[in-house]
């Protein structure tokens, strides 16, 4: 008798577990959407309003490991401006941990650098998905990769001179 009951509750369960996974990546697109168009928009509070307060923010260049409020000053100016940057999600793939409150990313982007790849991490809070962890990385073709070291050599030269002091 027991045994049924358990088979009958997870025949009735499981497929809603589906259901509610979709809703939460449907949910995480929705608000990764909203972000990008924020700083299309240049909709400063919008923006930083879909990140956690100790959100971080790696951009392409090395020195780029922006803490949130670092981030906030350093890109104040964009958005003043009337136009902070362009990014739209042309692929994205968003995977939700078993506890349902953390949730990973990783998109490719149409930009003004062409072709880039974000991701992230997005924590639960409060019942709203807020993006605690973001990479953007310039996407190089492997077969430009040898140009790009070249192109670069100097400057990651001397900074991996004083990264290794």
């Amino acid at each position: 008798m027991k045994k049924s009951k358990l088979i009958l509750v997870l025949v009735l369960t499981v497929p809603f577990l589906g259901i509610s996974q979709d809703s939460e990546k449907s949910a995480i697109g929705i608000l990764l959407d909203a972000w990008h168009k924020a700083a299309a928009d240049a909709d400063y509070e919008g923006y930083f309003s879909k990140m956690t307060d100790d959100g971080i923010f790696i951009g392409t260049d090395a020195t780029e490991n922006w803490q949130n409020e670092d981030f906030r000053a350093f890109s104040k100016p964009y958005f003043d401006r009337g136009k902070a940057w362009d990014f739209t999600s042309v692929q994205r793939n968003i995977y939700i941990g078993d506890s349902g409150n953390i949730a990973w990313f990783d998109e490719l982007l149409d930009t003004q650098m062409e072709l880039c790849r974000g991701s992230g991490v997005l924590k639960k809070e409060n019942g709203q998905w807020k993006i605690a962890h973001y990479v953007l990385s310039i996407a190089v073709p492997n077969e430009n990769v040898a140009d790009l070291i070249k192109l670069k050599q100097k400057k990651d030269s001397i900074l991996l001179l004083q990264l290794k002091k």
